[in-house]
């Protein structure tokens, strides 16, 4: 299959000229939602060489993450951060982003990936459905125009990116010999690795370039950054979220209703920290 490095949408789309400021300048919780958004987002270049170099064999794949998926995820950071720097433009973001990157890149690392390659799509779906359970919330919490138009682009292209990893974990589930157990320790151990990382890492800095008087103040990090979580956790769509994430379990209606109440953790712990 043939990739073309054409884009569903650009920066240049973007009208960032016609952002109400007045209306989303005040919210600092969206402020960190967005802003450590941008910073994860931007760092895609190194994820994405992980996952090229432990799909060595595997053309078609490879072909995908080069030519489009990288592609779309480090669009989605500059997006993000041009909209930082038009409402919040006294944030120093290349300063705050330059620590974050070198926080981030001593733990995103090929050692994180799942050995067996079928297993790390599986965890790739986790990620996707986190990024699109995040994108949607935002475009339901904002009013602001040019926000919930960008939040849209990018939930969908991270519905799309999850469709994908999801069609080539069929294609390696049908040759592997990992089973549904597996498969779940796979997925609980990359919600945790989300939980802990990642998104932790980029908020902190996003508190420390805010704040750098209270850096090494716990407190009042862990009250600013739960506050924040808190807003989006009351938006997180919960039955796309859950249909996403156990989607690669391949489970029957009445394991589904059984498994109902820990799915409901596993899901809200996507976006605790």
């Amino acid at each position: 299959m043939t990739y073309t490095t054409a884009l569903p949408w650009t920066l240049e789309s973007l009208d960032l000229g016609r952002i109400d400021i007045a209306r989303i300048r005040h919210n600092e919780d969206l402020f960190f939602l967005l802003c450590s958004s941008s910073f994860v987002e931007s760092g895609s270049d190194l994820y994405a060489q992980n996952l090229v170099d432990h799909f060595a064999d595997d053309a078609e794949l490879q072909a995908w993450l080069i030519e489009h998926w990288k592609h779309e995820e480090l669009q989605h950071g500059r997006a993000l951060a041009a909209y930082v720097r038009a409402v919040w433009p006294e944030f120093d973001w290349d300063a705050a982003f330059a620590r974050f990157w070198h926080d981030y890149g001593a733990v995103c690392t090929a050692e994180q990936l799942e050995s067996c390659r079928g297993l790390e799509l599986a965890a790739r779906c986790v990620v996707e459905t986190g990024t699109a359970s995040l994108y949607r919330a935002l475009h339901d919490i904002t009013d602001e125009p040019v926000l919930k138009e960008l939040t849209g682009y990018i939930k969908s292209d991270e519905v799309r990116h999850y469709k994908h990893f999801y069609r080539h974990y069929l294609l390696y589930r049908e040759r592997g010999d990992f089973g549904r157990y597996k498969v779940f320790r796979a997925i609980l151990r990359r919600v945790r690795e989300i939980k802990s990382e990642d998104s932790d890492i980029a908020l902190r800095h996003v508190f420390n370039q805010c704040y750098p008087h209270q850096r090494e103040n716990e407190a009042e990090y862990r009250r600013i950054s739960d506050r924040a979580q808190g807003l989006l956790r009351r938006h997180i769509p919960a039955e796309m979220t859950v249909k996403m994430l156990i989607k690669p379990l391949d489970l029957s209606p009445w394991m589904q209703k059984a498994m109902a109440r820990p799915l409901a953790r596993i899901t809200e712990k996507l976006f605790l920290h």
